[in-house]
């Protein structure tokens, strides 16, 4: 089964906690502090595997989370860092934040290693906050938490040509003719239910690789038939190659079928009628396809779009088809990247980390902000030292200059988080 477009949630893991200890030895009356950090948390980091064809695997594990740190210990022992989840995807895949659509990571480099979301930093032992005046700190710093994510997993196959066309026109025969692949073919109506790719061996230039991709009917923009599921195996292809058949066997003019399929690609993403093409008019050997040639050839040549007279299945004329082709593959830019629009959590250091105050009502004022609540995590307020540090914080960071100037008066009301305190000079 071809799988190509999964849902998975991803964490990474959250930092360890710093310990709060205190050195203690024979014949040592007040050891200082020793408590140890904690240890960092394990990242998520996404490779591009080229031994990897489809997103089969996510079907059944659809939850991926990094090692935690381990917690500081006693005599300045650090917590060991959490370990990496390391997650394999196909070259070509894309991964989209699920709630907001934006594309995270496009992963089209072989062997390349993305880290999409960093573990949390490990928190400071309690050694980090003896200072002259406090020199036996009883709090520690908590570990960070990590980001979680839900992210939807797209495969979007990287292809230089792509065979576009409704069913039953010759693609799968004529990628058979071309190229390695065997993909399967009949005689009856149907349409292939997954991409199949083969290599040309090119006689003009370069290789290339050359995709069947499932046929297009009619509302296949809007979701009908296979829809999206085969639109999302376009966006990647440099050049497209519309597959016709010329003798019209469908009882469907040919004409009428190129102008159909144009229209899905317009609907699903305008851009895609920007992209080279040219159109292979099929089943040539069959009489009644040299007059709707000549009918194709009139109506699309002065657009600029060569059409070429083919037989897929006695090998006719494919050889003036891939000759145009690799033509236009040689001017044509680098492969086709999908740029990242998801702003990443950046970690910002707490000491520079920023704040925000808002005034609730009257005399009521409501502060906020990574850092302070961080700061909340670690002190222990309920001693009068611990208390002390607080006020000194809050004074340190501009956060008490900030209050006044936004008017707060002796006796109001300040909450930070679970706190509540009236002010005073």
């Amino acid at each position: 089964m071809f799988v190509d477009r999964v849902k998975i949630h991803i964490k990474a893991g959250n930092g360890g906690n710093g310990c709060v200890s205190f050195y203690r030895a024979k014949y040592v009356t007040n050891g200082g502090p020793d408590g140890g950090d904690g240890g960092k948390g394990g990242n998520v980091i996404f490779i591009a595997d080229e031994g990897i064809n489809t997103l089969m695997d996510f079907r059944y594990k659809k939850l991926f989370k990094a090692e935690n740190g381990v917690d500081g210990g006693k005599r300045n022992c650090t917590g060991a860092n959490g370990k990496d989840v390391i997650i394999k995807v196909p070259v070509g895949t894309i991964i989209r934040e699920a709630e907001t659509g934006k594309i995270m990571a496009d992963m089209v480099i072989p062997f390349e290693e993305k880290i999409l979301i960093k573990g949390g930093k490990g928190g400071k032992g309690n050694q980090h906050f003896a200072t002259p005046t406090r020199q036996a700190p009883r709090y520690a710093e908590r570990g960070r938490t990590a980001k979680e994510y839900d992210v939807i997993l797209e495969l979007k196959l990287i292809a230089d040509v792509g065979l576009i066309g409704f069913p039953n026109v010759g693609k799968s025969t004529l990628l058979s003719m071309v190229t390695n692949a065997n993909p399967k073919i009949a005689n009856y109506h149907f349409t292939t239910l997954s991409p199949n790719l083969g290599v040309v061996r090119s006689k003009w230039g370069d290789d290339f690789v050359m995709a069947d991709i499932p046929g297009l009917i009619e509302g296949a923009s809007e979701g009908i038939g296979l829809g999206h599921e085969f639109l999302r195996h376009v966006e990647r292809t440099k050049v497209f190659i519309h597959v016709v058949d010329g003798a019209g066997l469908e009882g469907v003019c040919p004409l009428e079928n190129i102008e159909k399929i144009n229209e899905e690609l317009k609907k699903y993403n305008e851009n895609l009628l920007d992209r080279p093409m040219v159109i292979a008019c099929n089943k040539m050997d069959i009489p009644e396809a040299k007059e709707n040639f000549e009918k194709i050839k009139a109506a699309y040549e002065p657009k600029g779009i060569k059409v070429f007279p083919i037989s897929a299945a006695t090998n006719d004329g494919l050889d003036e088809l891939l000759s145009a082709v690799a033509d236009v593959l040689k001017d044509y830019p680098e492969d086709i990247i999908f740029e990242e629009d998801f702003v990443p959590y950046v970690e910002v250091d707490m000491d520079n980390e920023p704040f925000t105050i808002n005034i609730i009502d009257e005399g009521y004022y409501a502060v906020e902000g990574v850092g302070v609540e961080k700061m909340m995590g670690y002190t222990n307020i309920d001693t009068e030292k611990g208390f002390a540090f607080f006020q000194k914080y809050l004074r340190d960071k501009g956060i008490i200059d900030a209050l006044e100037e936004r008017g707060i008066q002796e006796g109001d009301t300040v909450r930070i988080y679970d706190l509540e305190f009236d002010y005073y000079k």
